[in-house]
Protein backbone atom coordinates (compact mmCIF):
# COMPACT_ATOMS: atom_id res chain seq x y z
CA UNK A 1 0.00 0.00 0.00
CA UNK A 2 1.38 3.42 -1.14
CA UNK A 3 1.13 5.95 2.17
CA UNK A 4 2.36 9.41 2.50
CA UNK A 5 3.26 11.56 5.52
CA UNK A 6 1.67 14.60 4.99
CA UNK A 7 2.31 18.11 7.37
CA UNK A 8 0.01 21.25 7.27
CA UNK A 9 2.33 23.67 8.75
CA UNK A 10 0.39 26.95 10.37
CA UNK A 11 1.57 28.98 13.22
CA UNK A 12 2.50 27.03 15.94
CA UNK A 13 0.87 23.70 14.86
CA UNK A 14 1.87 20.99 12.39
CA UNK A 15 -1.33 18.86 11.55
CA UNK A 16 0.11 15.74 10.36
CA UNK A 17 -2.10 13.03 8.31
CA UNK A 18 -0.89 9.97 7.01
CA UNK A 19 -2.80 8.72 3.74
CA UNK A 20 -3.29 5.69 1.71
CA UNK A 21 -4.08 5.78 -2.13
CA UNK A 22 -6.46 7.85 -2.76
CA UNK A 23 -6.28 10.33 0.02
CA UNK A 24 -8.10 7.90 2.73
CA UNK A 25 -6.67 9.59 6.22
CA UNK A 26 -5.19 6.24 7.54
CA UNK A 27 -3.35 7.59 10.76
CA UNK A 28 -3.32 11.73 12.44
CA UNK A 29 -1.57 13.25 14.49
CA UNK A 30 -1.15 17.16 15.93
CA UNK A 31 2.11 18.67 16.81
CA UNK A 32 2.36 22.09 18.71
CA UNK A 33 6.19 23.11 18.82
CA UNK A 34 5.79 25.78 21.53
CA UNK A 35 3.44 23.59 23.70
CA UNK A 36 5.03 19.87 23.18
CA UNK A 37 3.50 16.78 25.09
CA UNK A 38 6.51 15.66 26.31
CA UNK A 39 6.39 12.17 25.72
CA UNK A 40 9.82 10.59 25.54
CA UNK A 41 11.39 13.33 27.46
CA UNK A 42 14.16 12.51 29.14
CA UNK A 43 14.42 15.15 32.62
CA UNK A 44 16.50 15.26 35.93
CA UNK A 45 13.78 14.89 38.99
CA UNK A 46 13.46 15.07 42.68
CA UNK A 47 12.06 12.87 44.22
CA UNK A 48 9.07 14.70 46.22
CA UNK A 49 7.50 11.96 48.20
CA UNK A 50 6.64 8.22 48.32
CA UNK A 51 2.88 7.80 48.15
CA UNK A 52 2.23 4.05 49.42
CA UNK A 53 -1.62 3.26 48.39
CA UNK A 54 -0.53 4.68 44.90
CA UNK A 55 2.92 2.52 44.85
CA UNK A 56 5.15 5.02 43.80
CA UNK A 57 6.73 8.80 44.00
CA UNK A 58 6.28 11.85 42.78
CA UNK A 59 9.07 13.57 40.94
CA UNK A 60 9.64 17.34 40.49
CA UNK A 61 10.49 18.24 36.91
CA UNK A 62 10.92 21.60 36.73
CA UNK A 63 9.63 24.34 38.37
CA UNK A 64 5.61 23.58 39.36
CA UNK A 65 5.85 20.32 37.08
CA UNK A 66 5.65 16.97 38.48
CA UNK A 67 5.48 13.72 37.68
CA UNK A 68 4.58 10.36 38.27
CA UNK A 69 7.28 7.46 38.96
CA UNK A 70 5.43 4.02 39.61
CA UNK A 71 7.18 1.44 41.72
CA UNK A 72 7.24 -0.90 38.51
CA UNK A 73 9.09 1.44 36.51
CA UNK A 74 11.45 2.62 38.87
CA UNK A 75 10.23 4.17 41.72
CA UNK A 76 10.42 0.89 44.38
CA UNK A 77 13.24 1.93 46.82
CA UNK A 78 13.49 5.68 46.19
CA UNK A 79 13.00 8.42 49.02
CA UNK A 80 12.23 12.03 49.12
CA UNK A 81 15.17 13.75 47.99
CA UNK A 82 16.99 12.03 45.53
CA UNK A 83 18.06 13.14 42.03
CA UNK A 84 17.17 10.65 39.34
CA UNK A 85 16.78 10.61 35.76
CA UNK A 86 12.95 9.49 34.19
CA UNK A 87 11.28 9.86 30.64
CA UNK A 88 7.78 10.93 29.99
CA UNK A 89 6.46 7.64 28.95
CA UNK A 90 2.94 9.38 29.11
CA UNK A 91 1.75 12.62 28.56
CA UNK A 92 -0.01 15.07 30.76
CA UNK A 93 -3.65 14.17 29.93
CA UNK A 94 -7.18 14.14 31.54
CA UNK A 95 -5.69 16.61 34.72
CA UNK A 96 -3.43 14.02 35.52
CA UNK A 97 0.32 14.93 35.51
CA UNK A 98 2.86 12.84 33.17
CA UNK A 99 3.68 9.15 33.91
CA UNK A 100 7.00 8.73 34.11
CA UNK A 101 10.10 5.59 33.82
CA UNK A 102 13.45 5.41 35.68
CA UNK A 103 16.93 5.66 33.55
CA UNK A 104 18.87 3.53 35.53
CA UNK A 105 21.81 4.45 34.45
CA UNK A 106 21.52 8.18 34.82
CA UNK A 107 23.30 9.76 31.78
CA UNK A 108 26.24 10.85 32.21
CA UNK A 109 26.62 14.73 33.16
CA UNK A 110 23.00 14.69 34.41
CA UNK A 111 23.18 16.79 37.64
CA UNK A 112 19.93 19.18 38.11
CA UNK A 113 16.89 18.85 37.53
CA UNK A 114 15.12 20.02 34.25
CA UNK A 115 14.73 19.11 30.65
CA UNK A 116 17.87 16.93 29.24
CA UNK A 117 17.07 15.76 26.10
CA UNK A 118 13.56 16.58 24.08
CA UNK A 119 11.49 13.30 22.48
CA UNK A 120 10.89 12.81 19.17
CA UNK A 121 8.29 14.82 17.84
CA UNK A 122 4.93 13.49 16.58
CA UNK A 123 5.92 14.24 13.08
CA UNK A 124 9.20 12.26 14.23
CA UNK A 125 7.56 9.59 15.60
CA UNK A 126 5.31 8.63 12.39
CA UNK A 127 7.79 8.94 10.04
CA UNK A 128 9.91 6.54 12.24
CA UNK A 129 7.06 4.17 12.21
CA UNK A 130 6.69 4.44 8.42
CA UNK A 131 9.94 4.56 6.92
CA UNK A 132 8.99 4.18 3.45
CA UNK A 133 6.65 7.06 3.05
CA UNK A 134 7.31 10.40 1.79
CA UNK A 135 7.39 13.08 4.10
CA UNK A 136 5.26 16.15 2.23
CA UNK A 137 4.70 19.60 3.43
CA UNK A 138 3.43 23.49 2.22
CA UNK A 139 6.27 25.19 4.92
CA UNK A 140 9.22 25.87 3.66
CA UNK A 141 10.80 26.12 7.10
CA UNK A 142 9.87 23.07 8.43
CA UNK A 143 11.10 21.40 4.97
CA UNK A 144 14.67 22.74 5.79
CA UNK A 145 14.14 21.55 9.64
CA UNK A 146 12.96 17.97 8.88
CA UNK A 147 15.76 17.54 5.09
CA UNK A 148 18.55 16.77 7.77
CA UNK A 149 17.18 14.07 9.42
CA UNK A 150 15.00 12.60 6.85
CA UNK A 151 16.61 13.98 3.55
CA UNK A 152 15.12 13.10 0.31
CA UNK A 153 11.69 11.70 1.70
CA UNK A 154 11.09 15.63 2.01
CA UNK A 155 8.97 17.45 -0.68
CA UNK A 156 7.57 20.65 -0.35
CA UNK A 157 4.63 21.74 -1.97
CA UNK A 158 1.88 24.72 -2.05
CA UNK A 159 -0.89 22.90 -0.06
CA UNK A 160 -0.29 19.53 2.27
CA UNK A 161 -4.15 19.36 2.49
CA UNK A 162 -6.12 19.05 -0.14
CA UNK A 163 -10.43 19.54 0.15
CA UNK A 164 -10.91 15.99 0.68
CA UNK A 165 -8.45 15.85 2.94
CA UNK A 166 -9.49 18.51 5.30
CA UNK A 167 -12.68 17.16 5.46
CA UNK A 168 -11.58 13.64 6.63
CA UNK A 169 -9.52 15.72 9.49
CA UNK A 170 -12.56 18.22 10.65
CA UNK A 171 -14.78 15.09 11.09
CA UNK A 172 -12.47 14.25 13.72
CA UNK A 173 -13.38 16.98 15.99
CA UNK A 174 -17.21 16.23 15.74
CA UNK A 175 -18.43 13.85 18.50
CA UNK A 176 -20.93 12.03 16.09
CA UNK A 177 -19.64 10.48 12.66
CA UNK A 178 -21.35 7.90 10.11
CA UNK A 179 -19.64 4.54 9.69
CA UNK A 180 -20.29 1.83 7.24
CA UNK A 181 -24.13 1.57 5.92
CA UNK A 182 -25.13 4.75 7.86
CA UNK A 183 -24.29 3.20 11.21
CA UNK A 184 -24.11 6.83 13.75
CA UNK A 185 -21.19 6.65 16.16
CA UNK A 186 -21.58 8.70 18.96
CA UNK A 187 -18.29 9.21 20.89
CA UNK A 188 -18.75 10.50 24.53
CA UNK A 189 -15.40 11.26 26.66
CA UNK A 190 -15.49 11.35 30.46
CA UNK A 191 -12.87 11.52 32.81
CA UNK A 192 -13.21 7.81 33.63
CA UNK A 193 -13.63 6.27 30.00
CA UNK A 194 -14.93 7.18 26.97
CA UNK A 195 -18.06 5.61 25.65
CA UNK A 196 -18.93 4.85 21.79
CA UNK A 197 -22.81 4.00 21.19
CA UNK A 198 -23.20 2.81 17.53
CA UNK A 199 -26.87 3.83 16.42
CA UNK A 200 -27.92 1.70 12.98
CA UNK A 201 -31.35 4.23 13.36
CA UNK A 202 -33.15 2.64 10.47
CA UNK A 203 -29.88 1.06 8.68
CA UNK A 204 -31.79 -2.15 9.49
CA UNK A 205 -35.64 -1.03 8.52
CA UNK A 206 -37.07 -3.89 5.98
CA UNK A 207 -33.57 -6.04 5.77
CA UNK A 208 -34.98 -9.24 6.60
CA UNK A 209 -34.57 -11.41 9.86
CA UNK A 210 -33.62 -8.57 12.78
CA UNK A 211 -31.21 -10.07 14.83
CA UNK A 212 -29.15 -11.14 11.53
CA UNK A 213 -29.05 -8.28 9.77
CA UNK A 214 -27.70 -6.41 13.28
CA UNK A 215 -25.15 -8.83 13.53
CA UNK A 216 -24.28 -8.49 9.82
CA UNK A 217 -23.87 -4.68 10.07
CA UNK A 218 -21.99 -4.74 12.99
CA UNK A 219 -19.21 -6.72 12.16
CA UNK A 220 -19.36 -4.64 8.76
CA UNK A 221 -18.66 -1.32 10.76
CA UNK A 222 -15.68 -3.06 13.06
CA UNK A 223 -13.03 -1.79 11.11
CA UNK A 224 -14.52 1.48 10.42
CA UNK A 225 -14.58 1.96 14.61
CA UNK A 226 -11.25 0.70 15.22
CA UNK A 227 -10.14 3.30 12.50
CA UNK A 228 -12.21 6.05 14.10
CA UNK A 229 -10.43 5.03 18.36
CA UNK A 230 -7.15 5.45 16.16
CA UNK A 231 -7.61 8.58 14.14
CA UNK A 232 -9.16 10.27 17.27
CA UNK A 233 -6.30 8.78 19.76
CA UNK A 234 -8.52 7.46 22.40
CA UNK A 235 -6.94 5.90 25.50
CA UNK A 236 -7.64 4.50 28.52
CA UNK A 237 -11.00 2.42 29.17
CA UNK A 238 -13.01 2.02 26.26
CA UNK A 239 -16.82 0.66 26.02
CA UNK A 240 -18.59 -0.11 23.12
CA UNK A 241 -22.69 -0.44 22.50
CA UNK A 242 -22.73 -1.65 19.66
CA UNK A 243 -25.95 -1.70 17.66
CA UNK A 244 -29.08 -3.54 18.09
CA UNK A 245 -27.86 -7.23 19.11
CA UNK A 246 -28.92 -9.20 21.90
CA UNK A 247 -25.81 -8.64 24.71
CA UNK A 248 -25.73 -12.34 24.81
CA UNK A 249 -24.77 -12.64 21.03
CA UNK A 250 -22.34 -9.75 20.70
CA UNK A 251 -19.55 -11.97 22.46
CA UNK A 252 -19.58 -13.22 18.37
CA UNK A 253 -17.77 -10.10 17.39
CA UNK A 254 -15.34 -10.82 19.23
CA UNK A 255 -12.66 -11.85 16.64
CA UNK A 256 -13.33 -9.50 14.37
CA UNK A 257 -12.96 -6.81 16.88
CA UNK A 258 -9.23 -7.98 18.42
CA UNK A 259 -8.43 -8.24 14.76
CA UNK A 260 -9.24 -4.79 14.08
CA UNK A 261 -7.40 -3.68 17.04
CA UNK A 262 -4.28 -5.71 15.91
CA UNK A 263 -3.37 -3.23 13.23
CA UNK A 264 -3.14 -0.62 15.48
CA UNK A 265 0.63 0.60 16.76
CA UNK A 266 -0.48 0.95 20.28
CA UNK A 267 -1.78 -2.80 20.34
CA UNK A 268 -4.83 -2.12 22.17
CA UNK A 269 -6.75 -4.98 23.79
CA UNK A 270 -10.08 -6.44 24.10
CA UNK A 271 -11.04 -7.28 27.69
CA UNK A 272 -14.07 -8.71 26.60
CA UNK A 273 -18.33 -7.90 26.98
CA UNK A 274 -19.92 -7.00 30.17
CA UNK A 275 -23.08 -8.86 31.28
CA UNK A 276 -24.80 -5.19 29.58
CA UNK A 277 -22.91 -6.45 26.04
CA UNK A 278 -20.79 -3.33 25.92
CA UNK A 279 -17.21 -3.90 24.70
CA UNK A 280 -14.34 -3.49 26.72
CA UNK A 281 -11.37 -2.11 25.20
CA UNK A 282 -8.23 -0.96 26.82
CA UNK A 283 -6.16 1.41 24.73
CA UNK A 284 -2.45 2.55 26.24
CA UNK A 285 -2.36 6.24 27.32
CA UNK A 286 0.87 8.07 25.64
CA UNK A 287 0.19 11.24 23.80
CA UNK A 288 -3.21 13.56 24.73
CA UNK A 289 -6.30 12.29 22.88
CA UNK A 290 -7.52 14.55 20.15
CA UNK A 291 -10.58 15.69 22.13
CA UNK A 292 -8.68 17.10 24.66
CA UNK A 293 -5.90 18.96 21.91
CA UNK A 294 -9.03 20.43 20.44
CA UNK A 295 -10.08 22.17 23.09
CA UNK A 296 -9.41 25.16 25.45
CA UNK A 297 -7.82 28.27 25.19
CA UNK A 298 -4.25 27.38 23.42
CA UNK A 299 -6.17 25.28 21.13
CA UNK A 300 -8.77 28.25 19.74
CA UNK A 301 -5.70 30.64 19.64
CA UNK A 302 -3.63 28.21 17.06
CA UNK A 303 -7.23 27.73 15.31
CA UNK A 304 -7.88 32.19 15.41
CA UNK A 305 -4.32 32.25 13.69
CA UNK A 306 -5.03 29.41 10.97
CA UNK A 307 -7.99 31.58 10.07
CA UNK A 308 -6.01 35.08 10.52
CA UNK A 309 -2.91 33.75 8.00
CA UNK A 310 -5.42 32.60 5.87
CA UNK A 311 -7.36 35.58 5.83
CA UNK A 312 -3.76 37.37 5.44
CA UNK A 313 -3.13 35.37 2.23
CA UNK A 314 -6.08 35.88 0.68
CA UNK A 315 -6.06 39.90 0.48
CA UNK A 316 -2.28 40.65 0.76
CA UNK A 317 -0.66 43.80 1.84
CA UNK A 318 -4.39 44.14 4.42
CA UNK A 319 -3.57 43.39 7.96
CA UNK A 320 -6.84 41.68 10.19
CA UNK A 321 -5.93 42.40 14.02
CA UNK A 322 -7.31 39.10 16.07
CA UNK A 323 -9.54 40.42 19.31
CA UNK A 324 -9.41 37.00 21.12
CA UNK A 325 -10.93 36.27 24.81
CA UNK A 326 -8.40 37.21 27.88
CA UNK A 327 -7.91 33.25 28.28
CA UNK A 328 -6.66 32.68 24.86
CA UNK A 329 -4.73 35.95 24.24
CA UNK A 330 -2.59 35.37 27.10
CA UNK A 331 -2.30 31.55 25.44
CA UNK A 332 -0.89 33.12 22.08
CA UNK A 333 1.34 35.45 24.60
CA UNK A 334 3.19 32.12 26.42
CA UNK A 335 3.82 30.64 22.88
CA UNK A 336 6.43 32.46 21.49
CA UNK A 337 7.00 29.66 19.17
CA UNK A 338 3.48 30.48 17.38
CA UNK A 339 4.03 34.23 17.61
CA UNK A 340 7.50 33.95 15.95
CA UNK A 341 6.44 31.77 12.80
CA UNK A 342 3.19 34.32 12.76
CA UNK A 343 5.54 37.05 11.97
CA UNK A 344 7.89 34.87 9.97
CA UNK A 345 5.14 34.27 7.69
CA UNK A 346 3.48 37.50 7.51
CA UNK A 347 6.50 39.94 8.14
CA UNK A 348 4.69 41.85 10.14
CA UNK A 349 3.82 41.08 14.36
CA UNK A 350 0.78 39.63 15.52
CA UNK A 351 -2.03 42.48 16.07
CA UNK A 352 -3.72 41.33 19.45
CA UNK A 353 -6.63 43.09 21.31
CA UNK A 354 -7.84 41.41 24.34
CA UNK A 355 -11.79 42.12 24.68
CA UNK A 356 -13.36 40.01 28.34
CA UNK A 357 -16.66 40.17 26.52
CA UNK A 358 -15.62 36.95 24.54
CA UNK A 359 -16.06 33.55 25.79
CA UNK A 360 -13.19 31.67 27.44
CA UNK A 361 -12.49 29.98 24.08
CA UNK A 362 -13.83 33.14 22.01
CA UNK A 363 -12.02 35.30 19.08
CA UNK A 364 -12.54 37.38 16.13
CA UNK A 365 -11.01 38.95 13.18
CA UNK A 366 -11.65 42.51 13.15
Amino acid sequence: MTLSLRAAASPGEVRIALTAAGGALRDYALWRPGAPDGVGDVHGGRVIARVSTMAGVFVALAAGVEGFLPDTAGGAGLEAGALIAVRITRAAQGGKGPRLARLDPAPAGLTRVGLWQPGPSPLAELAQRYPDAPIVTDDPALAAALRGAFGVRITRVATAFDAALEEQVAALAEPVVTLANGVRAHFCPTPALTAIDLDAGAATAGRGEKQTVQAALNRALVPALARQMRLRNLAGAILVDFAGMKARSRASLAPLLAAALAEDPLKPRLLGFTSLGFAEILRPRVRPPLHELLRGPHAAGLAALRALLAAINEAPGHRPRLIASPAVAAALAADRVASEDFTRRTGHALALTSDPSLPLEGWRIG
